[in-house]
């Protein structure tokens, strides 16, 4: 696991659209493994990607390390559960983001009311990057993406 990003695999993300996610989006580049998070602001949303819900805590560790950069501290990643009983994973950067969220969102709950996963400190790294990649990193990037899964899917 990188120390860095919280990923096993340095080319999992981005998950949903990857080649325009790489194109057009601004990435938060892993200075370890090199692996691209999506960090983009969404002006509909007013959110950035890793604000978003996540289907599992495992796709919300990938977004992690885009929200501490962002924040400059550690982040949390908080199981919320809908009326319905629907279960996603929020990050958020600290309790009061969450209480925020659940007033404004009633038929939402948060069970243990702390994260499910949080590291301990915040560490800047040296080789980190945080832009929009060029059309020859993106080629090569989608490159070894294609060949991850391909080494993944042969196991």
């Amino acid at each position: 696991m990188c120390e860095e990003c919280y990923a096993v695999q340095n080319r999992i993300t981005p998950l949903l659209n990857p080649l325009d996610c790489l194109q057009n989006h601004t990435q938060y580049i892993c200075g370890t493994c090199g692996r691209c998070i999506c960090i983009e602001h969404d002006p509909k949303r007013g959110l950035q990607r890793w604000n978003f819900p996540f289907q599992s805590l495992g796709i919300a560790k990938l977004y992690l390390r885009a929200a501490d950069a962002t924040v400059k501290k550690p982040c949390g990643i908080y199981e919320i559960e809908s009326s319905k009983g629907r279960v996603s994973y929020k990050i958020f950067a600290n309790d009061e983001d969450l209480q925020l969220f659940l007033k404004k969102n009633k038929d939402k709950s948060c069970k243990q009311m702390a994260p499910v996963f949080i590291t301990e400190k915040y560490i800047e790294y040296p080789h980190t990057e945080i832009r929009k990649l060029t059309a020859d990193e993106v080629e090569k990037y989608m490159l070894e993406q294609s060949r991850q899964i391909q080494r993944t899917v042969k196991k």
